[in-house]
């Protein structure tokens, strides 16, 4: 499939992709940038990195590659004590670093 792709078409696609990326920051940036944002605006906004990394992590937990697609304890255990930790320390650092720890050391010991 990917060799009957020409030089041509793959520079075009990168091209537009690269234009549409661009527009799509321009729009917040250039267009309204230099403005202050509404208040129920900026309440949104508050609330999308608590959107997005979940749903960055959870397929990592629920479907990892590495065990098929199949959960497995040592990630299901990492994932429960990186959101204890987060959630009685509000400390970002703290969570990932004790995550990280516990996804490797549940690792090592079962195997």
């Amino acid at each position: 499939m990917i060799e009957d792709l020409n030089h041509t078409t793959v520079w075009f696609v990168i091209f537009v992709m690269a234009i549409g990326s661009f527009l799509i920051r321009f729009s917040f940036l250039g267009l309204i940038g230099d403005r202050p944002m509404p208040e129920w605006v900026l309440r949104h906004l508050r609330y999308t990195p608590v959107a997005v990394l979940p749903g960055l992590v959870a397929p990592l937990v629920f479907w990892p590659d590495a065990t098929g697609g199949n959960p497995d304890p040592a990630r299901l255990g990492a994932a429960l004590v990186t959101l204890a930790v987060g959630y009685f320390s509000k400390n970002v650092l703290a969570a990932i670093l004790s995550g990280a720890a516990t996804l490797y050391g549940l690792l090592y010991l079962l195997g």
